[in-house]
């Protein structure tokens, strides 16, 4: 095949001056750039509000999603210093475990909204309509309108990326970021300007306070891709280089310089770390003991790296593929990788700074570096962190297809074309064969249809224009339908809890033999809210953890008193809370079947307990104090009052000390402690485990409904 120079088939981007002044914005919003088709503008907004609405259709069935950072945004939008430190209470005990950047839009709509499912997850679907705009926008550059398009829709149809942009999570956030910084990489290759490259070190720095280290794995590839292809002078190129750097620093450190130089007596603990220090959290929990699994205060390590299988599931070179993983963000990655070899190799005689190769290379290299990173962490690992992925894959799969359709006259181009519509279909028809019970037919209309179209494809560019449009049409609907369905299937189900999977049931399978899938009660439902969705918290890692907290397993499979597995199934519906029933949580913040659900998923509150917790609270720092984080969110967004949530969210940070609880009980700053029937985290000389037996052995002991209390305000005595 005669290797193609991108610029006789794609123009360089425009480097006219922008639109006149007086032009007015909505017109050239409506319009877009001169040298488009009059069709690109109307379809690429009309394809943004499809995304947009299909994110919003049935948002609030999530609930509160993850109680963890849901009462972290109802703090923040009570306490503006709940807001910076991103505090799980209103009263600053505890922060979250991650950097606040995150919790900053959720917050803010809460404090203009109020406290609501939708005033929470609302600005997470923003971001996944902002990152569609930004891919077509980097797409639409180099390689025309349809490439734009295609990424755009292969992104929001990514199962992953439909779970995660309705979700509170970071990850929404993160993968916003690393987007805009590739689409910047790409803008200062195109002239060498500074300030582009500027503006992508402010967007690794803003990532870094949305998940800390993960926003530096695709620094290495886009780093050097610059150093190599900018069209400028070495000199120059190492010399913005640093000024990005510089510009990832300030975006990205102010925030830690001020909690590190903040006095730890007036700021709150920082949650996840075993010192008090944010940068004990990042390179520690957050950052290497994920790539090592050794992570002090974790409930689990890992697989250790290789083949080998861990709390977190297998890891390798196959990882992103396997049962775990696979319906997650697999769907078109076999495509984009092949994609990215073909647009490699028709851009190989390019000059050095030519922007097709160079945009390859950036989308390329970063999903290497992630997946890679991805398939080896032996730490905590679970299955929405691929959504990173997303954006890159669907780059990949829009820049790719249009480079290859273009040169179909030519065969190797035409079998590479097919070959990934084939390829596509195959894994597709695997994926699917994961979860046989859900639409049996579809995997065989897919197979049979993908095979079909790639057929067509090799013969597009010698038969008629009809048949290869036909083609084209029958292999995009067949590459498409499996992901799609998946999608549809995550977009009509509700997710809570801490660990969330797309897809239909059994889609996702956890290591070490549990299921994925619907899993046991999670997260918190806003008052009045059906619970007919499915809980998705997957708790079944309970089945391993033996002494993940410090202590043996004390019956059962589980990690924690009480043993067994926890039931997989729907949560129940209880005074307007899901669970109290099978797969369910108990009211009083355990699961009904024991496990990891309390550490994990939030808890049910009954009306009584609620009641309880609401009397005389104004006159309480803390209505009350639980053991993780997620009993104290449960109780804390039903009730709005904080709640202290003693070793944070693993019930394993040494915060408070005893020492400390009892002085905030003796000075009348805690009414309630809420019973969990754990004993406590991290065995007996844990730090939790000693509050929760002094209380026990110090205050009398309450019941509302099924709950459990211990008022602090009466002793035994």
């Amino acid at each position: 095949m005669t290797t193609l120079h991108p610029t006789d088939r794609f123009p360089a981007p425009p480097t006219t001056a922008a639109p006149a002044a007086d032009e007015p914005f909505l017109r050239r919003v409506r319009k877009g750039r001169p040298e488009d088709p009059r069709w690109a503008r109307p379809a690429f907004l009309a394809l943004l509000l499809a995304i947009a609405l299909a994110y919003l259709w049935n948002l609030s069935a999530s609930g509160y999603a993850n109680s963890f950072y849901s009462a972290a945004v109802q703090a923040g939008s009570q306490s503006w210093k709940a807001f910076f430190f991103g505090s799980l209470d209103a009263a600053n005990a505890i922060t979250v475990d991650k950097p606040p950047a995150t919790l900053w839009p959720m917050a803010l709509s809460v404090r203009i909204l109020g406290l609501s499912s939708w005033a929470i997850l609302a600005p997470q679907v923003l971001m996944g309509v902002a990152t569609a705009g930004v891919l077509y926008a980097a797409v639409r550059r180099r390689f025309g309108v349809a490439a734009g398009l295609i990424a755009m829709a292969v992104f929001a149809l990514t199962p992953v990326a439909a779970l995660m942009f309705r979700f509170n999570n970071p990850d929404a956030l993160l993968a916003l970021l690393m987007t805009v910084t590739v689409y910047c990489v790409l803008r200062t290759l195109e002239n060498g300007r500074t300030k582009w490259l500027v503006w992508a070190g402010v967007a690794v720095g803003l990532a870094f306070l949305s998940k800390t280290l993960q926003a530096f794995l695709i620094l290495p590839p886009l780093a050097v891709l610059y150093a190599v292809c900018a069209p400028t002078t070495v000199r120059k190129r190492f010399g913005q280089l640093g000024l990005a750097a510089l510009a990832m620093v300030v975006a990205g450190g102010w925030w830690v310089a001020i909690v590190e130089l903040w006095p730890a007596s007036s700021r709150p603990y920082i949650g996840g770390s075993q010192n008090n220090s944010f940068l004990e959290l990042t390179f520690g929990y957050n950052g290497l003991g994920r790539i090592s699994g050794d992570e002090t205060g974790s409930v689990g390590g890992g697989g250790g790296g290789g083949q080998s299988g861990g709390q977190w599931g297998e890891t390798g070179i196959g990882r992103m593929f396997n049962s775990e993983i696979g319906s997650q963000i697999s769907w078109l990655l076999p495509a984009a990788l092949i994609l990215l070899l073909a647009g490699i190799w028709i851009t190989w005689k390019a000059k050095r700074t030519d922007t097709a190769r160079a945009a390859f290379l950036a989308w390329g290299g970063s999903l290497l570096m992630t997946a890679v990173v991805f398939s080896f962490m032996a730490g905590i690992f679970h299955q929405y962190y691929t959504v990173a992925l997303a954006p890159y894959i669907a780059a990949l799969v829009g820049m790719g297809v249009t480079v290859l359709w273009e040169e179909r006259a030519k065969w190797a181009a035409s079998g590479v074309l097919g070959t990934t519509v084939a390829v596509t279909a195959l894994w597709s028809y695997v994926l699917l064969g994961r979860t046989p019970d859900y639409l049996p037919w579809l995997r065989w209309a897919v197979l049979i249809g993908g095979l079909a179209g790639a057929a067509g494809l090799l013969l597009a560019g010698r038969a008629g224009r009809r048949l290869a449009f036909a083609a084209v049409g029958i292999g995009f609907v067949a590459s498409l339908a499996g992901p799609t369905a998946y999608t549809l299937s995550t977009l009509n189900t509700g997710h809570q809890g801490s660990i969330v999977t797309a897809g239909p049931a059994g889609a996702s399978a956890m290591g070490g033999g549990g299921r994925g899938g619907p899993g046991g009660g999670g997260g918190m439902q806003p008052p009045g809210q059906n619970s007919r969705q499915r809980q998705n918290g997957q708790n079944n890692q309970a089945d391993q953890q033996g002494g993940a907290m410090g202590r043996p397993p004390t019956g059962g499979q589980g990690g924690f008193p009480g043993g067994g597995r926890q039931a997989q199934g729907q949560g129940n519906q209880q005074n307007g809370m899901p669970g109290g029933g099978p797969g369910g949580m108990a009211e009083g913040g355990m699961p009904g079947g024991g496990g990891m659900g309390g550490l994990l998923n939030g808890s049910s509150v009954g009306s009584q307990a609620k009641k309880l917790l609401e009397k005389n609270a104004d006159a309480y720092t803390w209505a009350a104090a639980a053991i993780g984080s997620q009993n104290a969110a449960s109780y804390q967004l039903a009730t709005g009052d904080p709640v202290m949530a003693i070793g944070g969210f693993n019930g394993s940070d040494p915060s408070p000390t005893l020492a400390q609880f009892k002085q905030y009980v003796e000075d009348g700053r805690i009414h309630y402690f809420i019973s969990s029937g754990t004993g406590g985290m991290g065995g007996d000389s844990g730090t939790s485990s000693k509050i929760n037996s002094w209380v026990e052995d110090t205050f009398e002991k309450v019941t509302a409904g099924s709950s459990t209390f211990y008022d602090l305000t009466r002793s035994k005595s």
